[in-house]
């Protein structure tokens, strides 16, 4: 009896000792979220973090593309074509935030008109314009990540002089030599041919450091243009459009063209 009383003790101290490992257990493990929600939480802060530095490439491109000119922003993307693909990711997060794309507005004025219409594309990003209208369209921009874009410096296109009818720089007049890309529509444009341009809005604030729109009006029709339309309603970007004339332009006279306001973001 002796005997198996000491044994029965050292059963229960037995028992409780693994009940109180148990316990330690369960309370340890109900301080821990589940192993998924753990990977979950940390997938989220990395692809936060990845969004932060992309944003931050993002940025340092766009300052780059804005302070250059266009050949040396050519030279840039060929060296590396993966920043084309940061720049474009960036800028395709900006444009979520505008209420209203000028590219769809420029579609829509397309639409409206000759569907032979030949078409320049001067920075044409993804292609957008070329995917949604029926006329023939030429899209240039530095990087081709599709075989209908044709890389090049935008100031010297493949086109050939008056052959097109329509040229589109749609938040694309980049870099401190932009009068170079207009001259450059200017000779593949077919007399009374159209200039479009979409442009941010800040670029043309004359009170925050933008040009005053009427000076840059006035250096484009120097160039051999007349303004057709000015649009000023949105309050993120302005339409301009422009006919080309169709006499000759002298080549003698230099054109004051002023300096474009770059478009840099802010962290947000």
């Amino acid at each position: 009896m002796v005997g198996e009383g000491r044994s029965s003790k050292k059963r229960k101290r037995a028992m409780r000792r693994g009940a109180d490992k148990n316990q330690d257990i369960v309370v340890s493990g109900s301080s821990d979220a589940p192993k998924s929600q753990r990977l979950s939480g940390s997938s989220s802060f990395l692809d936060k973090m990845r969004a932060r530095l992309s944003g931050g490439h993002f940025r340092m491109l766009n300052e780059k593309l804005y302070t250059c000119t266009g050949e040396e922003a050519l030279s840039y993307f060929k060296e590396d074509q993966v920043l084309f693909d940061v720049y474009h990711t960036g800028y395709q997060e900006q444009m979520s935030h505008w209420p209203e794309l000028p590219v769809n507005l420029i579609i829509k004025w397309l639409k409206e008109h000759d569907p032979s219409f030949m078409i320049a594309d001067f920075g044409c990003g993804d292609a957008r314009l070329a995917k949604n209208v029926k006329n023939k369209v030429f899209s240039f921009d530095l990087v081709s990540k599709d075989p209908s874009v044709v890389a090049c410096d935008m100031s010297k296109t493949p086109l050939d002089s008056s052959s097109v009818d329509v040229a589109v720089f749609c938040l694309s007049l980049m870099g401190i030599n932009y009068e170079s890309y207009l001259a450059e529509a200017q000779r593949v444009l077919k007399p009374r041919g159209w200039l479009l341009i979409a442009e941010v809005k800040s670029r043309f604030d004359p009170s925050n450091g933008g040009a005053d729109p009427k000076k840059f009006i006035k250096a484009v029709c120097e160039l051999g243009f007349v303004s057709a339309l000015k649009d000023f309603s949105n309050k993120m970007f302005i339409l301009l459009y422009f006919k080309k004339k169709d006499e000759k332009i002298s080549t003698g006279k230099a054109i004051d063209w002023p300096q474009l306001k770059p478009c840099l973001y802010k962290r947000r």
